[in-house]
């Protein structure tokens, strides 16, 4: 498993002997396997007063907001269950959940988790998931299309019912248009425009999630998606870099003309934007198709920060929510899981003031009094719309592509 590093491992296990994190003291579910999962109201009965631990990326405070102000509140309501959420990287959580197979641990501390793309082929493969679970969740069933390749696949891993859709995103890019009138709509006007306005872009450097997602766009544009998608897990880097050398070629090239001149880069997305905002670039890229909106809302862009995207298209996938394979706290998990899939919840999080971001429900499946609480949404000022976004939206590659074009990007395009 990528970056799993036995003394991360042991130090992880022994942190969580000695903290316990309490969460296991008012739960009441004694053992998961006498529950009849597939009887709602006896999994509601065995969740209610316990709590739920939910790990993920606690990198953004309007997702945090979101969890701790509209889910936590909405799952006590609905469901009877406290959400306890623990900001973790996802390498970490991976760790923990290994190191409770190796000691096969009954009472993991990790109930539900926030995991996408190769993370979650890598769990899956690795047995750290509980599943399939999918089919015992109320909203699932009556909002989600099974047959939507975003729901079947993750990265192009089969997803089987160990992942519930959690939110759609986007790769968009970030412009102030007082200073720039037309930017740049595909990689070679990108290119174009750097060499009259030498060092004023960057990017995340890999494997950033979103440095990550930029140069696969480059490749789509250059090389095209299709030349990639058929490749099968056991290619080798050889043939991956043969097919794709004229985007290393490319980004070789761009390298001349961006901030330092390719010989170093922002190590987070969150560098790179602070940069645009400083304005020391004049592009950031975000892998959430509102953020534009959330940013002036907040007062941290200027009104006139517009986002745009390749006339090609960018790069769009479902993030999703897991179960941790040695939770003692299914119930708890199946009804947060089912909680997020809401309609209440989902609409919350689309709009920019609260996180922003592309609901996963399929519209055909909502009564007209739901679809007009999501038509009612002010997206507010600087974002694409959904339905431009979702247009030129370009499907992910197989995890397993992923981590050998990110290696390739480190020892072909950095510096040279």
């Amino acid at each position: 498993m990528k970056k799993i590093i036995n003394v991360v491992v042991a130090v992880l296990l022994i942190l969580t002997t000695i903290c316990g994190c309490s969460k296991k003291e008012n739960n009441e579910v004694v053992a998961n396997k006498t529950i009849n999962y597939s009887d709602w109201n006896e999994v509601l009965k065995a969740a209610e007063g316990t709590t739920v631990n939910f790990y993920g990326w606690g990198g953004s405070e309007l997702v945090n907001n979101w969890i701790d102000e509209r889910l936590t509140p909405y799952a006590k309501e609905h469901y009877g269950i406290n959400v306890n959420r623990i900001p973790m990287n996802i390498d970490e959580i991976l760790n923990i959940l290994l190191a409770d197979k190796e000691n096969n641990s009954k009472n993991s501390q990790i109930d539900l988790i926030w995991i996408n793309g190769e993370n979650f082929a890598n769990a899956k493969e690795n047995k750290l998931l509980y599943g399939p679970f999918t089919n015992y969740l109320p909203n699932f069933k009556k909002y989600i299309d099974e047959n939507d390749e975003e729901i079947k696949y993750d990265f192009a891993t089969d997803i089987e019912g160990y992942e519930s859709p959690y939110s759609k995103a986007q790769l968009v890019f970030i412009y102030d248009s007082e200073k720039i009138q037309n930017p740049p709509k595909s990689a070679n006007e990108l290119l174009e425009y750097l060499k009259t306005n030498e060092g004023r872009f960057t990017y995340e450097a890999l494997p950033g999630f979103t440095g990550s997602a930029f140069v696969r766009n480059l490749i789509y544009e250059i090389v095209g998606y299709e030349k990639l998608a058929h490749l099968k897990k056991d290619v080798t880097k050889a043939q991956v870099k043969e097919i794709i050398e004229p985007a290393i070629v490319y980004m070789r090239e761009l390298n001349k003309y961006l901030w330092m001149k390719g010989e170093t880069f922002p190590s987070t997305n969150e560098q790179a934007e602070s940069m645009f905002m400083d304005g020391t670039i004049d592009f950031a890229i975000s892998y959430d198709p509102y953020h534009v909106a959330s940013m002036i809302e907040n007062g941290q862009y200027k009104d006139t920060v517009k986002s745009f995207v390749f006339d090609k298209g960018t790069i769009g996938n479902t993030n999703y929510v897991a179960i941790g394979g040695f939770s003692n706290n299914i119930p708890g998990a199946l009804c947060l899981a089912d909680a997020i899939l809401s309609v209440e919840m989902q609409s919350s999080k689309m709009s920019p003031k609260i996180w922003g971001t592309i609901p996963v429900l399929d519209n055909n499946k909502l009564t007209s009094e739901e679809k007009k609480m999501f038509n009612d949404i002010d997206l507010g000022i600087g974002s694409l719309r959904q339905d431009e976004l979702l247009s030129k939206r370009k499907p992910e590659l197989p995890a397993y592509l992923v981590t050998i074009i990110e290696d390739i990007w480190n020892e072909e395009v950095v510096g040279k």
